[in-house]
């Protein structure tokens, strides 16, 4: 029950959907926070290749120990070479576009490193973020000191398809299993002595945009 739920979130919810327990390979932009081992865990066929600008970003050995492959670089220099082109399956990039000046340049340089029919999910906080409360964990996109740059779907999806790929999905994130657990979430943190984050109220407030696109 726990791995279905865990499927169903918007970081595996389109791996889920796109390949099931079938053999993929992923490049994960922004690969900290044990996301290795989080991911081979509910997709164990996954070939998963990460990016990060700090090896040591909530990261340890297991985590190593499941990738095919660690980049350890600086996205904005757009310096992709020893990344193999036409390799990945599925390029995901949640909450990483917003910390880069030049995020639309970054996304056309991971472009060619997606085969043919290879999919690629970003996510970020959109425009309607700025005129959200701010609040402790980040409601409003400029809670977080590190964000540098707004970006909107209609861009977002004009780049892809100028890019040699048709947009599959596009808009603001409202998952159906994030909605429903709001009222625990914020409950639960109060129960236990502790402010409500703002990332709990995501999905109910319009927080975030995707898009999810396929290669031609």
């Amino acid at each position: 029950m726990l791995s279905f739920i865990q499927k169903r979130t918007p970081k595996f919810y389109y791996l889920q959907r796109s390949f099931g327990q079938k053999k993929f390979s992923l490049l994960d932009v922004g690969a900290g926070n044990h996301s290795a081992s989080k991911t081979k865990t509910l997709f164990p066929n996954c070939e998963y290749s990460g990016i990060d600008l700090n090896r040591h970003f909530n990261n340890d050995e297991k985590d190593f120990a499941v990738m095919k492959a660690f980049y350890e670089m600086d996205l904005t220099r757009l310096r992709f070479e020893q990344i193999p082109d036409n390799h990945f399956d599925f390029i995901r990039m949640t909450h990483i576009i917003e910390h880069l000046h030049n995020g639309d340049q970054v996304i056309k340089g991971l472009l060619p490193k997606l085969k043919r029919d290879g999919y690629i999910y970003i996510e970020y906080p959109g425009e309607k973020s700025t005129r959200l409360p701010s609040m402790q964990g980040t409601l409003n996109f400029y809670d977080d000191p590190t964000h540098v740059r707004i970006y909107s779907t209609k861009e977002l999806n004009a780049l892809l398809r100028n890019g040699n790929c048709r947009i599959l999905s596009s808009g603001t994130r409202r998952s159906w299993i994030f909605l429903f657990s709001t009222p625990f979430r914020v409950i639960g943190n109060l129960l236990r002595g502790k402010k409500p984050q703002g990332n709990m109220l995501w999905d109910l407030l319009g927080f975030a945009e995707f898009v999810f696109a396929q290669k031609n």
